[in-house]
C-alpha cells in the first residue's frame, strides 16, 4: 500500500477552554494542580460559569501533535470523534484548516463534542478539567484500515484509553499498522492516565509500540521506580525507541544500546506549558519520518516544545517549519 501520510493520529477531538488562573481558586474547586481529570457535563458546566474570560480553540493532545507536523510541511491525518454540534464544527473546521485530513464520520445523538477546561498559573502549569462527551463513541469502526495504512506511523494517544471502545480502536489501528509495516507509537499522555491502566500499558508497550513518549514521572509511574534511570532501564527492550521528556533537562532518547541526551532549546519566557509533550511529540516524529537521526528527532522536538511553552494554549503561533529551519541552520 502507498503512503499518502507521514503521521495519522487517534485521539480526544477536543475543544480547549483556557484561561487564567491561581492556586486560591484551584483549591476553593478541588482541582488537582498540573494533573487532567475527568469531569461530568454538570461539572463541566459550573466550572466554565466560573472561569474568568476565556480562549477557545480545538485541541486534544494527539490532535495537537498532528497540528504540529502540520505546521512542520507533514502530511497528516486524525481520527477522532465528534458530535454535530457548535464546537464539533469548529473542530472540525480548524484542524482540517490546517491541511490535516479528518473524515471521521460525526455522532448525530448522545453526548456532546468534549471540552477540556485549562487553568493556567501565573508558574505556567496548567490544570486540565476534561468532558470526553462525544470522545468515548469512538470504537473499532472508526478505524479506517486504508487509512491506517497508508500512514508511516500511527500515532495513539494514552487519554483515550479511558472509554472501553476506544481500546479496541487502539488494538485493532496497532494490529493494522503492524500488518502493513508500519510504525506505531503512543504517548503516555498523564501519570495520573498511567496510573489508572498501568497493567494496560505495559501489556500495550510491549506487544504494539514502536515508540514511547513520556515524560519523567510518566515512565517512572509506569514501571513503578522511583529514579529517572531505574525508568530507563525498566523501559529498555519493551519498544524500538523510547524518547523521555524532562522539562528544561531537556530529553533523553533510547533505543536498543543508544542513548542520546539532548539539551532542552532555550526560551525567553515560560508562559504555558499546555501542550508541550505534544509539540515535542510532533518535532520528534517528524525527524524520525524525515531521515534525522534519533539525536537530531529530539532537538527538532525540543525546538517545537520550547515555541509550545512560549505562549499561551497549545497550538504554534508561527510557521514551524521556518522556525525550525532556521534554527539547524544557525547550529
Amino acid at each position: 500500500m502507498a503512503v499518502h501520510y507521514d503521521v495519522i493520529g487517534i485521539g480526544n477531538a477536543i475543544v480547549d477552554v483556557l484561561a487564567h488562573s491561581d492556586d486560591a481558586f484551584l483549591a476553593a474547586h478541588g482541582l488537582a494542580k498540573g494533573a487532567m481529570t475527568l469531569i461530568d457535563a454538570d461539572t463541566a458546566k459550573s466550572l466554565y460559569d466560573a472561569m474568568t474570560p476565556t480562549i477557545e480553540c480545538s485541541g486534544g493532545s494527539a490532535a495537537n501533535t498532528i497540528a504540529g507536523l502540520a505546521s512542520l510541511g507533514a502530511p497528516t491525518a486524525f481520527i477522532g470523534k465528534v458530535r454535530d454540534d457548535q464546537l464539533g464544527a469548529i473542530f472540525r473546521h480548524d484542524i482540517r484548516a490546517l491541511g490535516v485530513a479528518f473524515e471521521t464520520l460525526l455522532a448525530t445523538g448522545g453526548a456532546a463534542t468534549a471540552r477540556c477546561l485549562i487553568f493556567v498559573t501565573a508558574d505556567a502549569q496548567r490544570t486540565m478539567q476534561t468532558y470526553l462527551g462525544a470522545c468515548v463513541e469512538l470504537g473499532p469502526g472508526d478505524i479506517d484500515e486504508e487509512l491506517i495504512g497508508a500512514a508511516k506511523v500511527t500515532y495513539l494517544e494514552g487519554y483515550l484509553w479511558d472509554p472501553s471502545s476506544a481500546k479496541e480502536a487502539f488494538v485493532k489501528a496497532a494490529t493494522v499498522a503492524r500488518q502493513a509495516g508500519r510504525t506505531v507509537a503512543l504517548s503516555l499522555s498523564d501519570s495520573f492516565c498511567v496510573d489508572r491502566h498501568r497493567n494496560d500499558f505495559r501489556n500495550l508497550v510491549n506487544d504494539h509500540i514502536d515508540i514511547i513518549f513520556a515524560n519523567e514521572e510518566e515512565i517512572k509511574s509506569l514501571y513503578q521506580v522511583d529514579t529517572f534511570d531505574a525508568a530507563m532501564q525498566g523501559v529498555r527492550g519493551h519498544c524500538r525507541i523510547a524518547a523521555l521528556t524532562r522539562g528544561d533537562k531537556g530529553s533523553v532518547v533510547i533505543s536498543g544500546a543508544e542513548v542520546h541526551v539532548v539539551d532542552a532549546a532555550p526560551v525567553s519566557r515560560v508562559v504555558d506549558t499546555t501542550g508541550a509533550g505534544d509539540a515535542y511529540a510532533a518535532g520528534f516524529l517528524f525527524g524520525v519520518t524525515h531521515d534525522f537521526d534519533l539525536a537530531q528527532s529530539a532537538r527538532i522536538g525540543g525546538i517545537v516544545a520550547a515555541e509550545a511553552i512560549g505562549h499561551f494554549g497549545a497550538r504554534a503561533e508561527v510557521s514551524l517549519d521556518e522556525l525550525v529551519r532556521r534554527e539547524l541552520a544557525g547550529s
